[in-house]
């Protein structure tokens, strides 16, 4: 059963790995549905009738930037996902695996509040005087990413010491 499962995590993140950037082609062509899908998931009080459209560039760049953090996470992820499906539980590469995971997962939950307070200040920047903003928020949702990229970083401490006691079980055998 685990196997199943590690394959199945596998496969879907090498599907999103290869869909994130198409996506993010589509919209750097298509940015006219970009900025549809930017006014409907940013929590923003924007006057979107003032942004231009190098102001949506710009905010489609920070968004790559963004989603790169996460990519790069997920490419660790596949990597141990892949290993486990394969039966191998207890070795140095997917304790390795799994750290780097959880450090693009504490990348990524710091860099989600400066993500939304530089779009703030870049979609915001042709408001008139006073109107301008900059929002910056830290919530819950980052909390606990943050917690659960500190346990994957012991986790993969305990796969090390699992590796090691394994070793040594082998040589007793």
């Amino acid at each position: 059963m685990i196997r199943r499962f590690s394959l199945l995590v596998a496969w879907g993140s090498l599907a999103i790995l290869i869909a994130a950037p198409l996506m993010a082609l589509f919209f750097l062509f298509n940015l006219t549905a970009f900025a549809d899908l930017s006014r409907s998931s940013l929590p923003l009080p924007i006057q979107w009738q003032t942004v231009t459209d190098v102001q949506m560039y710009g905010l489609w760049l920070l968004s790559v930037i963004y989603g790169s953090i996460g990519l790069g996470g997920l490419y660790f992820l596949r990597r141990a996902f892949i290993k486990l499906s394969r039966g191998e539980l207890f070795n140095q590469n997917n304790s390795r695996d799994l750290r780097m995971f959880s450090l693009f997962l504490f990348a990524q939950s710091l860099a989600k509040p400066l993500q939304l307070a530089l779009s703030s200040v870049l979609l915001s920047w042709h408001h008139p005087a006073g109107q301008r903003m900059l929002s910056i928020t830290l919530g819950s949702d980052e909390i606990k990413v943050i917690a659960l990229a500190m346990i994957l970083w012991v986790l993969s401490d305990l796969l090390v010491k699992a590796s090691a006691l394994d070793n040594e079980n082998r040589q007793f055998v």
